[in-house]
Order: C-alpha cells, then sequence, then structure tokens
C-alpha cells in the first residue's frame, strides 16, 4: 500500500484505480439496462463528482445528457450539516428522467435535500447514483439505486474526493490514516 502527505494529513490506499473502473463500469450496465429508450438527465455534483461523472457517460451506450449542479457542505474534513446551492439546474425537468450523480452519500442530508427539491419540477422519475455509499453513518432514509461501493464510515480522498480541496487529482482511493 503506498501512503500520501495531503497538508497535515497521511493517507493510505484503500481501493485501486483498476477496482474503481470495474465498479463504474458495472454501474454504467445496469444504467444502460434500466433507462433504455429513456433519455435520462444526468446531474453530476460538484466538485467531487466530476472524475466519476465523466467516466461513467463513458461507459454509457444509450442516449442521454449531462448538467451539472454544484452543493456545498463541507469544510476542511467535516459537514457543516448545512447544504448551500451554489450552481443550480437551469433544464426543465418536466418529464425527465434524472440520475443524481454524486461522489460519496454519507450522512444523507444532502441527497434528500436534493431529492426533494427535484421532486418539486416534475420529473418522471429521480435516482441516486453514487460512487460510494457510507452505510453506517446514513441519517437519512434513501433510496439508492446505484452505488458503486459501500464503504466504512472512514475519511478517503482521491478520484475526484478531497481534503480541503487537494488530493482530487489522486488515481485511487485513499483512506485517512
Amino acid at each position: 500500500m503506498s501512503r500520501v502527505t495531503i497538508k497535515d494529513k497521511t493517507f493510505e490506499t484503500s481501493i485501486s484505480a483498476a477496482e474503481i473502473q470495474e465498479h463504474v463500469k458495472a454501474l454504467a450496465e445496469r444504467i444502460n439496462h434500466d433507462f433504455e429508450g429513456k433519455n435520462p438527465l444526468f446531474l453530476a455534483v460538484l466538485n467531487g463528482s466530476f472524475i466519476f461523472a465523466a467516466d461513467l457517460m463513458r461507459e454509457l451506450t444509450i442516449p442521454c445528457e449531462i448538467s451539472f449542479v454544484k452543493l456545498a457542505s463541507y469544510q476542511g474534513i467535516t459537514s457543516t450539516g448545512k447544504v448551500h446551492e451554489v450552481l443550480g439546474i437551469n433544464e426543465d425537468l418536466t418529464n425527465r428522467h434524472v440520475v443524481i450523480v454524486e461522489d460519496i452519500v454519507d450522512t444523507g442530508r444532502t441527497m434528500k435535500q436534493m431529492v426533494e427539491s427535484l421532486g418539486t419540477r416534475n420529473p418522471a422519475s429521480v435516482s441516486i447514483c453514487t460512487l460510494f455509499v457510507k452505510p453506517e453513518k446514513l441519517q437519512e432514509h434513501l433510496d439508492i439505486k446505484y452505488a458503486a461501493f459501500s464503504i466504512p464510515n472512514d475519511f478517503i480522498v482521491g478520484y475526484g474526493l478531497d481534503y480541503d480541496q487537494q488530493g482530487r487529482n489522486l488515481k485511487e482511493i485513499y483512506s485517512l490514516v
């Protein structure tokens, strides 16, 4: 296992780049099957999901669209507990199949708020697609249809996830030591 230091913290490799790609491809196959003939709109939550969203999109074979929303709820390694929409959704969601693409779902507060907000815009459906979910940290009941990994309640960086805006460029996932 390799280690990296980001600012004042040390992280150790926990998931390889190859394993991430396998899981992303498997998710894309499920989505291709489930949304065949439906032209879904993928809403990627910035900043963390941008690498995951790009890799997922390259594996999709169905007609689809992507847009981005920016939400903020973290400061350093701690959730503030408050979700702020920084960059909003401009698309008409009426009768659209919407797939939220998120990097990680831990407490579920951000996702719950987003699903509720999207629901007021008359979509045909809203699905959650996340790279990581932390089941033991979930505080909200969510129907997470597409999750690449269930992980313990560790703080992780890499593949788009950051520690204080650093480490997003790492190809593997690293856990805080």
